[in-house]
């Protein structure tokens, strides 16, 4: 559940118009609250639930129209013009994230001038762009790369890593910054990194499914999900279990939303997206 493999049918029928609806979602920890219900829980079968694959890969799916819903990261919302927002749930953080997070070898933000982007998020990618610009008055070189940090730190200033990775590799000799923490810093707020997302056209499917029921059954769960992570990630179950329940937000709130409009606004004004969508929420006509 931790890693990130090839993507897989958990459960349900065939999909399509016929069987049950197409829900993606990465399979890192984070997500894992999410989706239990619907892969080993009460929902299961409720979803054809497709899992191990990239938040990146779930947004491309999800345009090319292979799922009529997917956990995507936020900034895929001002790029994918027909989808609107699940409301609700989120995948977000209060104030520290600890799985996203700004590597260097000791060097301060300020002398920064590249950093290697881990692909597998472009939300997060988005967000030090935004930090960097808005708030340090700085345009660093970025740089896609793939999520080995040796290799990222041996060619750039700094590196962005995502996800249960973030959370595992050795800290000796490097400075971490982690990038909730930094936005909080900066603006206050909240920061929201992934949102269920669908297809205006399957909006009578997708209403159907109980996003936010699913996730009070795994949030009920997190003790059970935590044991299955432990030997995976190397990290103490007590651990697991403070990171799921104190670090990661899961409901899509006030304050949340706040946060998320900021980006959205911030990101516009920096040409990190070019269109600036009103939050349009699945089932509100789009208002």
């Amino acid at each position: 559940m931790a890693g990130q493999r090839e993507s897989r049918k958990e459960s349900g029928e065939a999909g399509g118009r016929g069987g049950a609806s197409r829900v993606a979602a990465s399979s890192y920890l984070n997500t894992a609250p999410l989706i239990w219900s619907f892969a080993r829980g009460p929902r299961r079968g409720e979803v054809e639930l497709l899992t191990d694959t990239a938040p990146a890969r779930c947004a491309d799916m999800l345009a090319r129209g292979q799922v009529e819903a997917a956990l995507v990261p936020v900034v895929e919302y001002q790029r994918l013009p027909e989808t609107a927002i699940v409301p609700g749930v989120c995948v977000g953080a209060r104030r520290e994230v600890q799985s996203v997070v700004l590597v260097t070898r000791g060097a301060p933000l300020e002398e920064v001038r590249s950093v290697a982007l881990d692909t597998s998020s472009r939300t997060s990618s988005a967000l030090v762009e935004v930090i960097f610009r808005e708030f340090l008055g700085r345009a660093p070189r970025l740089v896609p790369s793939a999520p080995n940090l040796r290799e990222m730190l041996a060619a750039h200033d700094a590196a962005l890593v995502i996800g249960d990775p973030a959370m595992t590799f050795a800290r000796e000799g490097l400075r971490v910054y982690d990038m909730a923490a930094l936005w909080r810093g900066f603006t206050g707020l909240g920061f929201v990194f992934a949102v269920w997302m669908a297809h205006g056209d399957a909006a009578a499917r997708v209403l159907e499914i109980d996003f936010a029921g699913a996730r009070d059954q795994g949030l009920a769960r997190v003790e059970e999900i935590a044991a299955e992570c432990e030997r995976e990630l190397g990290r103490p179950r007590a651990e697991l279990v403070r990171y799921l329940r104190e670090n990661i937000c899961f409901e899509l709130d006030g304050a949340m939303r706040a946060g998320l409009e900021l980006f959205f606004s911030l990101a516009h004004k920096h040409g990190v997206t070019r269109e600036l969508r009103p939050l349009r929420w699945l089932g509100d006509g789009g208002r």
